[in-house]
């Protein structure tokens, strides 16, 4: 279902972040993040004083790639920064360097936040990080399926991340009916 109508409006800003997952020949994957933002009018950077950034022309332009086997182990991270509001923004891009050998799992926004919150890092790069690692998921989702093989008795990894994998939902009932929890919803009708 698309938003509703808006009001009149004109279009000053766009923020893009595209993520994309690879499969590499040595078994490995690269999960690759890319952010830009791009304004419909000219401005003046501050640090960049001899010319505008004109329409259409990147203030932002980051990327960054790490390397994970299928347990979600990072082996490898690169960040670069094409374009930036200040000069001294992409000397930061070494300390992502940091990533390897972490594993996206439980606590990981956390501690990239500990790494890379603040003057340890780039707010942007930072941003990319959450959708980096969902896509890692997304990306990698068949062949981990492939080699693990669930049998049904299994719980599924998703039940209660959201609405709709919730224990008392629907989908869960239909697909998951072992796990299917319907006392869970009267429970939370009752508080309600």
């Amino acid at each position: 279902m698309p938003l509703p109508q808006a009001a009149e409006r004109n279009k000053i800003h766009t923020r893009t972040v595209t993520c994309q997952g690879f499969e590499r020949a040595d078994g490995l994957w690269d999960i690759e993040g890319h952010l830009t933002d791009i304004k419909t009018v000219a401005i003046m950077l501050r640090d960049k004083s001899d010319s505008p950034v004109e329409p259409g022309e990147p203030i932002h332009d980051m990327s960054i790639r790490i390397t994970i086997d299928l347990d979600f182990n990072i082996i490898d991270a690169v960040a670069s920064m094409e374009h930036t509001p200040f000069t001294a923004c992409p000397s930061i891009v070494d300390a992502y360097k940091q990533l390897i050998g972490l594993r996206i799992a439980s606590g990981f926004t956390k501690r990239c936040k500990e790494l890379f919150a603040g003057t340890n890092g780039c707010t942007h790069l930072l941003e990319l990080l959450g959708p980096v690692a969902t896509t890692a998921f997304q990306a990698t989702h068949q062949a981990r399926e492939a080699i693990n093989q669930h049998s049904e008795e299994e719980r599924p990894h998703t039940l209660n991340t959201c609405h709709t994998f919730d224990s008392s939902g629907e989908v869960v009932k239909k697909y998951w009916p072992q796990f299917y929890q319907p006392d869970k919803l009267i429970a939370s009708k009752e508080i309600s």
